[in-house]
């Protein structure tokens, strides 16, 4: 598992807790990778103690701030297990609905993704006008690269290993709309892609800023559609 970290201090602990748990219950072997985008607070420091204290923590600390997509990339190209979840340090999709992204895994999926709006997803407490933005921006991403898939940006995704790493080597955009680079990707490489409906609970304090993000997002859309990467 990949999480990258900004700014984090005073949620990760809880996630930690909750994710480790969850693990250690299960008895499954595992990895945990949380990668530090260059934070201001003590995110880091926590970082540090969590891999002392805890087997299968692995921490990555960046010099700078770089991007939700980098950070991500780095982690998963440390990574080395035969499957990778990646997920945002707040856990707004539990990490116990992993199951499900494991059965269609299973099931023939090379990626499987956490969807709000697939039928059957339950999303609790998304402000309305991040969920206007939210599908405003998907209607872009369908009509632009990757029709037929209905929530690009839920930040709960599972990859065969040798896939994510394989994506992740090559991705060109550091910010959010890393996951419309990656999907576009693994569909031009003929991978399948299976959207699986997952509970979501909105976070109050999350790091997407709607309207800044939103306008940067757009133009990475646009270079991604039309600029060199969108067509390896």
């Amino acid at each position: 598992m990949v999480v990258p970290c900004f700014d984090e201090e005073h949620r990760l602990p809880a996630s930690l807790e909750r994710v480790t748990g969850f693990l250690g219950r299960a008895g499954r072997a595992h990895e945990l990778i949380l990668v530090d985008d260059g934070s201001h607070d003590r995110t880091a420091e926590l970082i540090r103690s969590w891999e002392e204290q805890c087997p299968g923590v692995r921490g990555i600390l960046l010099d700078a701030h770089r991007g939700k997509g980098r950070a991500l990339a780095e982690g998963v190209g440390r990574s080395r297990g035969d499957l990778v979840l990646v997920s945002d340090a707040d856990f707004s999709t539990p990490i116990e609905e992993l199951a499900k992204l494991e059965a269609a895994i299973v099931d023939g999926a090379d990626i499987a993704i956490g969807s709000r709006a697939a039928p059957g997803a339950r999303e609790v407490d998304q402000p309305l006008h991040r969920r206007f933005m939210g599908k405003s921006f998907n209607l872009l991403v369908q009509a632009l690269l990757l029709p037929g898939i209905w929530d690009t940006q839920c930040g709960f995704k599972l990859f065969r290993g040798a896939v994510g790493r394989e994506l992740f080597a090559v991705l060109a955009t550091d910010g959010f709309a890393y996951d419309v680079e990656i999907l576009h990707r693994a569909r031009c490489a003929g991978y399948r892609v299976e959207e699986v409906p997952v509970r979501w609970i909105n976070s109050e304090s999350t790091r997407v800023s709607t309207f800044r993000h939103s306008r940067e997002m757009l133009g990475d859309l646009l270079r991604i559609r039309f600029g060199s990467q969108g067509r390896t």
